[in-house]
């Protein structure tokens, strides 16, 4: 083969794959948005908000949960 020939180029991962990886980013990206916010005007009062169950339990969960679906859409076995 000669250098001025070009090879076709594949990609790495199937097209289910991709979905799954940006579906995956996605679901992270929502976990950080239920985790935001919970501030407070005056940085001498204390808020509790910052304690509350979205953003302890709700959140972190579902950003392990996205974590997963984008480690699931690497390991995917394509059809080929």
């Amino acid at each position: 083969m000669n250098k001025n020939e070009k090879q076709p180029s594949e990609f790495l991962f199937d097209k289910t794959n991709y979905i799954f990886l940006i579906a995956g980013v996605l679901i992270i990206a929502l976990g950080y948005l239920l985790m935001s916010g919970g501030g407070n005007d005056n940085p001498a009062e204390f808020n509790d908000a910052i304690f509350n169950f979205r953003r302890i339990r709700l959140a972190p969960t579902v950003i392990f949960i996205g974590f997963g679906v984008c480690i699931y859409s690497i390991f995917k076995k394509t059809a080929k």
